[in-house]
């Protein structure tokens, strides 16, 4: 049950980040094998003076089209898998128009009692629901 977070520079259509969404949404459906509808998405624009993705010294250049994506989630993933949700990201980005240096990705790791879907319970230590298994 990823909680997706984007951070974009204005400018693009509705009908692009949505895009960007959907194809995010499509890669992790993909890689990590989770339900269709364990969907949760915040989409967030910024002036693009406001976004600050430098290369972290790899030596090239970001454009005003970054996609700042931070993937929070349970842990107990592989890092092959992680290494695969990265390029299925990357690819299915490139499929909606973004640029590979554009594609950044920071993964956040926590465990079943970190989560409430509401009603002040944390549903995976109730039983309400059952834990996912990493895959």
């Amino acid at each position: 049950m990823p909680l997706v977070r984007f951070d974009l520079a204005t400018g693009r259509t509705p009908e692009a980040v949505r895009a960007i969404a959907d194809a995010t949404h499509q890669a992790i459906v993909d890689v990590y094998g989770i339900p269709e509808r364990d969907r949760f998405q915040v989409i967030t624009e910024h002036p693009a003076t406001q976004i600050i993705a430098q290369d972290a010294g790899l030596g090239f250049e970001r454009t005003e089209g970054v996609v700042m994506i931070q993937v929070f989630t349970q842990r107990g993933r592989s890092d092959d898998a992680k290494q695969a949700l990265y390029a299925a990201i990357h690819d299915a980005l490139a499929g909606v128009g973004v640029a590979s240096e554009d594609v950044f990705i920071g993964y956040v790791e926590n465990g079943p009692q970190d989560w409430s879907f509401g009603f002040g319970r944390a549903q995976y230590l109730t039983g309400e629901l059952g834990v996912p298994s990493a895959s």
